[in-house]
């Protein structure tokens, strides 16, 4: 950030010289008669006469006669014209300053002086016929003298605002000047209004960069929170600035007064000049505006005047804006508050329903359980029955042979697996269900998992007629996931033992897609996932049913599981131990008969190196 070289709160006695309160002797320091313009109205601002000699610039000037004086200033300088009014009424001594007219299409700078002035000396003798002579000498209107401002040198700002106008003037200054503040009352959105400033105040001057920084009285500090700039300026949107750290922000917040700062250029010699000015609503500062010249432009005082006009509208529209917000939260919380104390018996009430569901929903569980114990009972005796009657046969030497002997040991053996299997699945949901499932978490090896895997269940899997193939993306180095090895591989034997009991023609496939996006699990960040999906052309499952595959103790078709044995917690218990694991299982099927693919993610432990296509 440039330091300033110099910093001065605007100083109207240092821009301007005071005209003489007489307004005849104003008239004889004009240098010519045509740059004096002269208006009498009244002390609710009705044009009573109007003199401007410049006929070629004040073209439309006569027919304002009888008109309010808004048509003359305003919309933007007209609050500060009729404040200056009632100071003359309220002191009943002339006062003087500077303004901006609008004869014609032009904006035109005057020194401009108000006196007091007997009403009946405006108005006409019929006029004082007509009102039965109910006024007198006591009441006042208002006679002001402006001698047209000529600079001294070249006043390279106002060719700046004058050149909006080219050839049409509904584009002049005082009219965009206009359609800004127009802008920013129609609206009570802050980011709406802090833009519309911006832009229409670059516009209108040919600015190199303009700011609006929102003041935080708490924090000391003004973020900037619009901004327009030239494309050769860094932006400084978003940044936050400390007051301690800022002179002329803080000499602007704390004068409420408009300061100009002369900058040296890092790339030129020329220096820049800043203005900073301070929106207000009641005498607080809300925000500060940073307006930023090309080299060699100063700042001309009827520039500043009119913009502290648009920066008085603006203060408001962002108090309003803000009170707005204010409002709507409080009137919401107190919506809310009052719907609450309004619906409290229909509360009591809505909790004496959830309590009852609460016991439909229990006694439904109690029956779901009970009909799975029921069927896991069933699949518990039926291998374990196997069991008993192969070894019977063995031990009444009931086999004819050698051969025959050994086949019943190893069906027995095959039951005593199974068993083993249906055992483990009610341990896993019980622990599961007791939150006391814990898993070490290490690198895995993916290619060594889905080769273990393939060892074991492609011979069953071929076996049966069916198609095995598992899918891996070309990389140069193995694929590692982050997880436990032994509760992936259930998770694997699971989906794929399911697939190849409900598939009876066609394949099964395993595929494997990396996703390299930053994940967040255990408090550290991993490259990515990786998405296994066990896809498979077997029964599938109806739309309608398959919201039930991963509920506990809950099986979509009781017959179907009886079927094709099995406990029906397979889904579950993956499901459990891959949330465990920072991933997500999803089931997918199109219906009955249109096979099913079930996906599930694990968290990608390094990223591999891609083979190049």
């Amino acid at each position: 950030m440039p330091r300033p070289a110099h910093s001065s709160s605007l100083d109207a006695s240092k821009l301007t010289t005071v005209p003489d309160p007489n307004p005849m002797a104003l008239l004889g320091e004009a240098a010519e008669a045509s740059d004096v313009l002269v208006v009498t109205h009244t002390e609710s601002g009705e044009i009573l006469s109007l003199q401007w000699p410049r006929t070629d610039e004040g073209s439309g000037c006569t027919d304002m006669v009888g008109r309010s004086v808004a048509a003359l200033f305003g919309p933007v300088a007209v609050e500060p014209y009729l404040a200056q009014v009632q100071k003359v009424l309220s002191t009943q001594a002339p006062v003087s300053f500077q303004c901006v007219v609008r004869c014609g299409q032009q904006p035109i700078s005057f020194e401009f002086l108000l006196s007091p002035l007997p009403l009946s000396s405006a108005v006409t003798e019929s006029q004082e016929k007509t009102e039965n002579d109910s006024q007198t000498e006591a009441a006042t209107g208002i006679v002001g003298v402006g001698r047209r401002i000529v600079p001294t040198i070249a006043p390279l700002s106002e060719v700046r605002l004058l050149s909006h106008n080219g050839t049409g003037g509904s584009s002049s200054y005082y009219g965009l000047l206009s359609q800004v503040a127009a802008n920013i009352r129609r609206t009570l959105d802050l980011q709406t209004i802090w833009e519309q400033t911006v832009n229409g105040l670059s516009e209108m001057l040919r600015l190199d960069r303009c700011l609006v920084c929102d003041y935080s009285k708490a924090m000391q500090t003004v973020t900037v929170v619009a901004e327009y700039c030239q494309s050769h300026l860094h932006p400084a949107l978003g940044k936050t600035f400390d007051l301690a750290l800022k002179a002329d922000f803080l000499d602007t917040l704390q004068s409420l007064e408009p300061v100009i700062s002369d900058f040296e250029r890092g790339d030129s010699d020329e220096p820049y000049t800043v203005l900073t000015v301070a929106t207000c609503y009641q005498t607080e500062p809300n925000s500060i505006l940073v307006l930023q010249q090309p080299p060699r432009c100063p700042w001309q005082p009827f520039e500043i005047e009119l913009i502290q006009d648009l920066t008085d509208q603006v203060g408001t529209a962002i108090a309003h804006a803000k009170l707005f917000s204010d409002s709507k939260t409080i009137t919401q919380e107190l919506r809310v508050k009052s719907k609450a104390l309004r619906n409290t018996n229909d509360e009591l009430m809505r909790k004496h329903d959830e309590l009852r569901e609460a016991k439909q929903q229990a006694e439904e569980a109690s029956r779901l359980k009970s009909d799975f114990l029921a069927n896991t009972s069933h699949e518990l005796r039926t291998p374990l029955n196997g069991m008993i009657g192969f070894l019977r046969l063995v031990l009444d030497d009931m086999a004819d042979n050698d051969e025959e002997r050994k086949e019943f040991i190893q069906e027995s053996h095959n039951s005593a697996i199974h068993l083993l299997n249906l055992i483990n699945d009610v341990l896993d949901i019980a622990k599961i269900e007791a939150g006391k499932m814990n898993l070490e978490m290490s690198a895995v090896s993916l290619q060594e998992l889905l080769a273990e895997l393939d060892k074991f269940l492609r011979p069953q899997i071929e076996q049966r007629g069916l198609d095995f193939q598992i899918e891996l993306p070309a990389t140069l180095d193995e694929i590692k996931l982050y997880g436990n090895y032994q509760r992936l591989k259930q998770v694997l034997l699971n989906l794929v033992g399911n697939a190849n009991k409900f598939t009876h023609e066609g394949s099964i496939t395993i595929s494997v897609e990396i996703q390299p996006k930053p994940f967040t699990f255990g408090e550290q960040t991993w490259p990515g996932q990786v998405k296994i999906s066990v896809a498979d052309t077997g029964i599938g499952v109806s739309l309608e049913k398959q919201d039930r595959l991963f509920q506990t103790f809950s099986q979509v078709d009781s017959a179907r599981t009886r079927q094709y044995e099995g406990t029906g917690l397979g889904l579950s218990i993956s499901q459990r131990l891959i949330e465990a694991m920072g991933g997500k299982v999803q089931f997918i099927s199109m219906g009955e008969g249109l096979g099913s693919t079930v996906t599930f993610t694990a968290i990608l432990y390094q990223e591999p190196v891609m083979e190049l296509g």
